[in-house]
Parts: structure tokens; C-alpha cells; sequence
């Protein structure tokens, strides 16, 4: 190998790819510009065909292949964008090293699970392994905030978008901070905003108005109860748990001395694998139906589905053998959390998701990950990317 992993990671720590998420862009550290740059050069560099393809302007997906000649194609897909750095305690781009720690923005969420692969990835095209699966390395952009390199990835293959990538995969793995163990299922979650409104008027008479928030609080009433009986009225996942449901933003009024006219909220409801999604906002509508004023529901503005069980398992039987010839026995789970894989298993693509590093060090202050996991997790996936007759029934 031309690099040792850890370097390789450490390269891809130092690349700003910081997602604003709705909020201010400092240009110098964020979006996937550079990074998709970099990504580029190391694609050609190892000699193999390799696109960019722009989601949005500025944004762009990033596509190797190593074209094995079989039949069977294994998609292995990162995300090239992280979280904001404000209130970080370490240093975001400096990939420290501290013991068997590396801290930086981006070590576990999810440049560890990027670097795992590309490392396969690039001992795949040196090694050439008789009966390997071809392979499509994806580096999609826009991950953290509206998932939009994914679903234009997702959406081509309908419509013949990428050059080697035309038509969906047979399998594909999606990397996330796992534990080394395959998470084979997971919720989904809709978002979408309820607004109320009212009359305007001085402070000093309220009766002369109508409060857009005082509505609202009879709305964030059922809400509350709506919440708490809901695992009982929709059928728990034995992996995933509960549907469940948030209200995580409140806007409301323009100033102290005016009563509100205008009142909205946004609404995170998690949705569980066989759940219909179709139903979440009729069945929230009636549970307001008799209140005497208008609510107003937006359209959902983040749609993802959950990751279903039910087609994935001798994918997920293959991850988790290569894992325990490297290591020790890991396990197949379930998960609350959203990932890429709910969007290639909506689109009829086996998928589970696999990475070094902890969930619950994603998105923190002194973000890092354990580097031995990150060595294992890389010999895995090179193993998985090395037999084509062991990913598929």
C-alpha cells in the first residue's frame, strides 16, 4: 500500500468539508469542494475509471470503479460532507494523535469510514483478487443536512445518469460509525412544520387579538399526548424500538409588545421499518381535527425512509464473518439513527451499514476515533470486497 491508513485519514481530516446546514457559510472551511478535489487525484492516481457528477452547484458526487468483469456489483458509499465546528475543544483539522485516539471533525463521521474504504478500495486495484465483485466507490456530498448527493445517486438509476453507475448495484455498504458491527435495520424519520395564526394587536389589550401562540400551545397539548401513546399504536422493530415523535423548534411573534399573529413548529417524527409513512401526517391532522381554529401542515422537507431487514441478511452474514476473522464476533443490530442505506434499500439494493468508531462520538466537542478499529474495519472491507459469490443469495 502507497499509505498507511492512518495517513490516509489524517489526509482526509486535514480537507475542510464542513456542511453549514442552513446556517452561515464560512467558505474557507465549508462544503465538499476540496474535497472532492482530492478525491479526484487519488482516483486517478490509482488508474481506474472515476467521475464527478454535480448535485448542486459547487456539490458534487464522486464515483471510482474497479471493474472486476463480474457480474455482481458492490456499491460501497461515504459521505465526503461533516457537522459544523463551532464549540469543537479540539483541533477540527489537525488529525491529532493521542495514543490509539485520532481527534479532528469528520475521524468518526465519517472520514474513519471513508478512509476504511478507499484503503480496500485501493488494495483492491493493486491485489486484483480472482473472484472479486466490481465495485463502485461513491463519495456523495450533502449527507448531514438534506441528503442530496444520495438521492440524486438513487434517482439515476432510473434514468441512466452515471457512466458506471447507470443502474442500481446488487448490494451496497454504507459507511457509518457502527462498532465494527452491521446494522441491518434502522428508523426513518419525516420532518415537516405545523403553523397557527392569529390576530395582531398592542399589548397593552390582548383581547383585541388573537394569540398565534397561545394556539399553538393547545396544539403542543395533543402533541405531548400524541407522542406518549404512540409506541403503543404502532408496532415496535425487535431491533429498532418505537416510533417516535419530537417538536425540536418553536418560532413565534415579532416582538414583546405585540401579540402573535403568526406561530409554527417543526416536527421530527421517527418512522420504523414496515411503518407507512403515507399516514404520519393524516393521522396527526385528526388528532387536532376538533380544535376551533386553522393548523396548517408544510410539506415534509426531509423524507427518509427506514433501512428494512427483511432482504439483507447474507450481506450482512458475509460483513459480519470477514469482521470476526480479522477481530471477534460482532453482531447484526438495529439502530434509531437515519443513514444513506434507507435510500439505496428503498431503491431494491440489499444494504447494511458498517464503519469503525462510536456513534456517540459523532457531531461531539473532542470528536475522535479508536485507530485499531479503524485498521480492522479496513482489512474487513477489503475481505467483503474480495469474494463476489458470498455477497448475494
Amino acid at each position: 500500500m502507497s499509505r498507511s491508513l492512518s495517513e490516509l485519514l489524517s489526509t482526509l481530516v486535514a480537507i475542510p468539508s464542513v456542511n453549514p446546514m442552513g446556517g452561515e457559510a464560512d467558505l474557507d472551511i465549508c462544503f465538499e469542494g476540496r474535497m472532492s478535489d482530492w478525491l479526484c487525484d487519488f482516483f486517478q492516481y490509482l488508474g481506474v475509471p472515476w467521475e464527478r457528477v454535480q448535485v448542486s452547484p459547487g456539490r458534487d458526487n464522486v464515483f471510482g470503479l474497479y471493474d472486476s468483469g463480474s457480474s455482481c456489483t458492490l456499491l460501497m458509499d461515504a459521505h465526503q460532507d461533516t457537522v459544523p465546528v463551532a464549540g469543537m475543544t479540539v483541533l477540527p483539522f489537525t488529525a491529532d494523535i493521542q495514543g490509539d485516539r485520532m481527534y479532528g471533525r469528520g475521524t468518526c463521521d465519517v472520514k474513519g469510514g471513508m478512509a476504511s474504504m478507499l484503503w480496500a478500495f485501493e488494495r483492491l486495484v493493486r491485489e486484483r483478487p480472482a473472484g472479486a465483485p466490481r465495485v463502485v466507490m461513491s463519495c456523495t456530498c450533502d449527507e448531514e443536512a438534506t441528503t442530496l448527493g444520495i438521492s440524486h445517486l438513487v434517482n439515476s438509476w432510473s434514468s441512466g445518469g452515471h457512466r458506471f453507475c447507470e443502474k442500481r448495484p446488487d448490494v451496497s455498504v454504507i459507511a457509518e460509525p457502527t462498532l465494527l458491527d452491521v446494522v441491518v435495520a434502522h428508523k426513518g424519520v419525516r420532518r415537516f412544520e405545523i403553523e397557527c395564526s392569529g390576530r395582531a394587536c398592542h399589548s397593552s389589550d390582548p383581547s383585541q387579538g388573537i394569540s398565534a401562540i397561545y394556539r399553538m400551545g393547545s396544539v403542543l397539548s395533543r402533541l405531548e399526548e400524541y407522542a406518549r401513546v404512540l409506541p403503543s399504536r404502532v408496532a415496535s422493530h425487535p431491533l429498532c424500538g418505537s416510533a417516535a415523535l419530537s417538536v425540536g423548534i418553536i418560532r413565534g411573534g415579532s416582538s414583546v409588545n405585540i401579540v402573535p399573529d403568526h406561530c409554527s413548529i417543526e416536527i421530527d417524527r421517527r418512522v420504523v421499518p414496515g411503518e407507512d409513512r403515507s399516514l404520519i401526517i393524516p393521522e396527526i391532522q385528526q388528532c387536532l381535527a376538533d380544535l376551533d381554529f386553522e393548523v396548517t401542515f408544510g410539506e415534509p422537507w426531509v423524507d427518509s425512509p427506514p433501512l428494512t431487514d427483511e432482504d439483507n441478511s447474507t450481506l450482512a452474514s458475509r460483513l459480519l464473518e470477514c469482521v470476526a476473522a480479522v477481530e471477534s464476533p460482532h453482531r447484526a443490530i438495529g439502530v434509531p439513527f437515519g443513514t444513506h442505506a434507507s435510500r439505496t434499500c428503498a431503491a431494491g439494493v440489499p444494504s447494511v451499514v458498517f464503519g469503525p468508531g462510536s456513534i456517540d462520538q459523532a457531531h461531539t466537542k473532542d470528536e475522535y476515533i479508536e485507530l485499531p478499529q479503524l485498521e480492522v474495519a479496513g482489512e474487513t472491507l477489503f475481505r467483503v470486497c474480495s469474494d463476489a459469490s458470498r455477497l448475494m443469495d
